[in-house]
């Protein structure tokens, strides 16, 4: 039984995908770290834990319980995810007890409030961007700011390491990210979405506003970084993300669901490289 348990956890929590709140995490401590001797905290490694593996158990436990009906014709949920079958309610069920309890005790044991707000907005947003009756992801232009669920973690590391707020250019910077990926990942899912009676951004606007949306996002991020970085040449990196829908938007014949499975890698490796730079920083 306990097998089964840590199996449905493994699949449900998207590995892939655990680098998107534990990585943010992770580099958003390190930005706010005054050094690396912070790593040894206590507090860093409970959060870091709960980053990687009970927070997307919880993203994405009740985003599949929730999505049942419009999941059923998606054949992504087959391949590169995991399609949530009647006989695994159970377990779910149990495994969203433990890390709803998990997140209510590091809530409620934060001393500082503002460290409280911040984990609780991480958690309103993980929950009812999936759950009704708010159900962000089927409002257009909700969907894509509600995504800023992604950023908390960094903006709870940064504050657990420094005491304060991450600049706002910084939270700015992260939303224009997370509002171009999420759009993009919506983009494949059109028809998939208008059959289920999904109204996303993506469907309202059709493919290629989505995608001019996207380069703009993207072009806002890279506008924040280069300068941000003192012009340092590995920050030129991020120009990536703007070039992809662009190119898409320029060459009529893509694949763009296969262009977006290569973006967790593209993340991993440019947010190890803002992870390097910070820590290294800390010796300076």
């Amino acid at each position: 039984m306990s097998e089964n348990i840590l199996s449905l956890a493994l699949r449900i929590s998207r590995i892939r995908f655990w680098i998107y709140t534990g990585g943010t995490y992770v580099v958003g401590f390190a930005l706010g770290m005054g050094s690396w001797e912070a790593f040894l905290r206590p507090e860093y490694m409970i959060y870091l834990f709960y980053f990687f593996i009970p927070a997307n158990i919880f993203i994405y436990g009740v985003n599949d319980y929730f999505d049942q009906e419009t999941d059923k014709n998606n054949p992504k949920k087959d391949a590169q995810e995991y399609r949530l079958e009647k006989k695994d309610e159970k377990g779910l069920f149990s495994l969203l007890a433990v890390v709803t309890g998990i997140s209510l005790i590091l809530l409620a044991t934060q001393a500082d409030l503002t460290a409280q707000l911040i984990f609780a907005s991480f958690l309103f947003l993980s929950f009812f961007y999936s759950a009704p009756p708010l159900r962000f992801k089927e409002i257009p232009g909700i969907d894509f700011a509600s995504n800023m669920l992604y950023i908390m973690p960094g903006i709870f590391g940064y504050y657990l390491a420094s005491g304060f707020l991450p600049p706002w250019f910084l939270i700015l910077a992260g939303f224009f990210h997370i509002a171009a990926m999420h759009l993009f990942s919506a983009i494949p899912d059109i028809g998939y979405d208008t059959k289920a009676g999904l109204r996303t951004t993506a469907v309202t606007l059709g493919e290629r506003p989505s995608l001019i949306l996207c380069l703009l996002f993207w072009t806002g991020l890279s506008m924040i970084v280069i300068p941000a970085s003192g012009i340092h040449p590995a920050a030129f990196l991020v120009l990536i993300y703007p070039a992809v829908p662009l190119l898409l938007l320029l060459k009529r014949d893509h694949d763009i669901e296969k262009v977006y499975w290569y973006l967790p890698a593209i993340n991993t490796t440019l947010g190890g490289l803002i992870f390097i730079a910070a820590t290294l920083h800390t010796f300076g």
